[in-house]
C-alpha cells in the first residue's frame, strides 16, 4: 500500500456545497452546514448527478449497486425525499438539513468497511466514532445474536442471566489486573453516569474532568464533558466539577490538592472527540500516582480508545496504568447490539457489589447486548484483532502523512494518531468541513470531531483490506487537492 501521489487526476470539480460550515471557534461546536437562501433546493456535493461514487469494486459511477433492488426489498425507503420529509417531521430540522446537505441518502445495509445507501451507492467507512473495529455485521457476532434472539433476547432479571455472566468474565480477562467486576449498561454515556454514582458512594464528590475531555451528554456525564456548545443549555449541572488541563499533572495537582480525599478524577487515554490529543509518556502514569497521592478515585474513560483501537486493548496498557474504574463500550458491541461497561476493582465496586439494586436499568445486561459483547471479544481474541489494529494503525498513519505532507503548513497543521484512531487537524475550521463533503462525494465517510472542530478523525476497522486502504488513501488525496484549491480561491 502507498500512497498516492497528490498530482493524481481528480474526478470533476464538485458544485459548491449548500452553504458553508458556520464560523465556530476550534473547541466549540461542530462543523455544521447549512442551506443558503439562494440554494435551498440545490443538491449538495454528495449529492449532484456527477458526482457518484466509484468507492467500491464493481460499482460503477453512475450506477446503482445491483443490490439496490434487495435493498428495497428489506423495507428501503422508494423515494429518499420522503425520509428527508419524516426527519424534518418527526425527528428534527436540523438534522433533516445536515442530511440533505450530506446527499439526503438514507443507510440501509452494511458488511465489513462498507455501508449501502438506498440510491444503490456504497461507501467505505473510515467513520463510525470508533464502533467498528470489527467492521460492520461481523459474521461471528451477527451469529450469537440470531441465535440468542432465537432463545433468550430478553431477561426477566428476577433469575440469574447465563449469558451476561459469560460476558463479565470475557471482558474481565482483558482489563487491567485487578479490574474484575463489570456492570453492563447500553450506552457510553450510561457507563460515566455509573461511574459518577459509584463515585459518589464512595464520598469523592467532587469531580476532576479535562478541557475537551468528552464523556457523553447525558446530565451527569455531560457536567463532565467540557464543552460549553453541550453544556450551557442544560444548566445548572453536577456541583462541583473542576476542568484542568489535558496531558498538565501540575494542573491537575492543584486541583487535587484543595480536594483531598474527596475528588473523582475522569480521563481519556488520548482524547477522541477532543481532536486525537496523544498526551507525552508517563502522563497516565504521573494521574494515577497523584489520585493515590490525594486519595481521589481514577475513572478511565476507554469508552473509544479501548477494545483494541489503540493498537492495545486499553490505552492504560501501554503504561501499565490499573484505574479503580474502567469505561468499556463502542467496539465492545461487535459493531451489532450497542452496549458498554463500567468496570471496577473489587474495592473500588464494592457499593454495587453489596447492593444489586443500588443502580440499575431494564435493558441492562441483556441478552442479546452480552452475545454480542461475548461474541465480540472472543473474535477478537480468535483473529488477533489488537495486533492488527497496532500493524495496521502505523501504516495508514504513515501513509496519511505522505499523502498530507504537501498541504502541512498551510491547509494541513499536523496528523497524528495512535492505532487505528488518527487525526488530521487543519489550520482553519472550514477546511474539516470541505474536506468531508469531498471524502463523500467520492464514497469515503469520515467523522469531524465534537470538541475540536478543526480535527477530521479517521476510525477505519480492523478488518479493512488492501484494495480499500488503496482506495481510501486515493480518495484522500484526491479531496484534500480539491479542498485546497476551494479554500485557497
Amino acid at each position: 500500500m502507498s500512497p498516492p501521489s497528490p498530482s493524481t487526476p481528480s474526478t470533476p470539480p464538485a458544485p459548491t456545497p449548500p452553504g458553508e460550515p458556520t464560523g465556530h471557534t476550534d473547541g466549540s461546536a461542530p462543523p455544521e452546514w447549512t442551506a443558503g437562501p439562494d440554494r435551498t433546493d440545490s443538491p449538495s456535493r454528495a449529492a449532484g448527478p456527477d458526482r457518484t461514487a466509484s468507492s467500491s469494486p464493481g460499482a460503477q459511477p453512475g450506477r446503482a449497486d445491483p443490490a439496490a433492488s434487495h435493498d428495497r426489498a428489506q423495507g428501503a425507503p422508494p423515494d429518499r425525499t420522503d425520509v428527508v420529509d419524516l426527519y424534518l417531521r418527526h425527528i428534527g430540522s436540523g438534522r433533516a438539513v445536515m442530511g440533505r446537505v450530506m446527499g439526503g441518502m438514507a443507510e440501509v445495509r452494511s458488511e465489513g468497511a462498507w455501508i449501502h445507501a438506498d440510491d444503490g451507492r456504497r461507501f467505505l467507512d473510515f467513520g463510525g466514532y470508533g464502533v467498528f473495529i470489527l467492521g460492520h455485521r461481523h459474521p461471528a457476532v451477527v451469529e450469537a445474536v440470531h441465535r440468542q434472539i432465537d432463545t433468550h433476547p430478553l431477561a426477566s432479571r428476577v433469575f440469574l442471566e447465563p449469558v451476561a455472566a459469560r460476558a463479565a468474565q470475557a471482558l474481565a480477562a482483558h482489563t487491567p489486573p485487578g479490574v474484575d467486576f463489570v456492570h453492563f449498561v447500553n450506552s457510553g454515556a450510561e457507563a460515566t453516569e455509573a461511574a459518577l454514582k459509584l463515585a459518589r458512594a464512595h464520598g469523592r464528590t467532587s469531580v476532576i474532568t479535562t478541557r475537551r475531555g468528552f464523556h457523553g451528554k447525558t446530565l451527569g456525564a455531560l457536567s463532565v464533558t467540557a464543552n460549553p456548545t453541550y453544556q450551557t443549555p442544560f444548566q445548572p449541572l453536577l456541583p462541583d466539577v473542576t476542568q484542568v488541563a489535558y496531558d498538565d499533572p501540575a494542573d491537575l495537582e492543584q486541583a487535587l490538592a484543595a480536594r483531598r480525599d474527596r475528588a473523582c478524577v475522569v480521563v481519556e487515554p488520548v482524547q477522541g472527540e477532543g481532536g486525537v490529543r496523544i498526551p507525552r509518556p508517563g502522563y497516565l502514569r504521573q494521574v494515577l500516582a497523584l489520585c493515590r497521592v490525594y486519595g481521589a478515585l481514577l475513572v478511565v474513560d476507554e469508552i473509544q480508545t479501548g477494545m483494541g483501537r489503540l493498537g492495545t486493548w486499553w490505552g492504560v496498557d501501554a503504561e501499565e496504568v490499573v484505574p479503580d474504574v474502567l469505561l468499556a463500550g463502542k467496539g465492545l458491541s461487535g459493531g451489532v447490539v450497542p452496549i458498554a461497561a463500567m468496570a471496577a476493582t473489587a474495592e473500588a465496586y464494592a457499593p454495587f457489589s453489596r447492593d444489586p439494586y443500588l443502580h440499575t436499568s431494564t435493558f441492562g445486561a441483556s441478552p442479546i447486548a452480552c452475545a454480542a459483547a461475548l461474541a465480540a471479544v472472543r473474535a477478537m481474541e480468535e483473529e488477533n484483532t489488537v495486533a492488527r489494529a497496532a500493524a495496521l494503525g502505523l501504516r495508514v498513519l504513515a501513509a496519511v502523512r505522505d499523502v498530507c505532507a504537501p498541504y502541512e503548513g498551510g491547509l494541513v497543521r499536523e496528523v497524528r494518531g495512535r492505532g487505528l484512531l488518527i487525526g488530521i487537524e487543519f489550520a482553519e475550521e472550514q477546511a474539516v468541513g470541505e474536506l468531508l463533503l469531498e471524502m463523500i462525494a467520492r464514497g469515503v465517510l469520515v467523522n469531524h470531531s465534537l470538541n475540536s472542530t478543526r480535527v477530521l478523525r479517521l476510525t477505519p476497522p480492523a478488518v479493512v483490506e488492501e484494495t480499500a486502504l488503496d482506495l481510501f488513501l486515493t480518495t484522500l488525496a484526491e479531496a484534500l487537492r480539491s479542498t485546497a484549491e476551494r479554500m485557497s480561491g
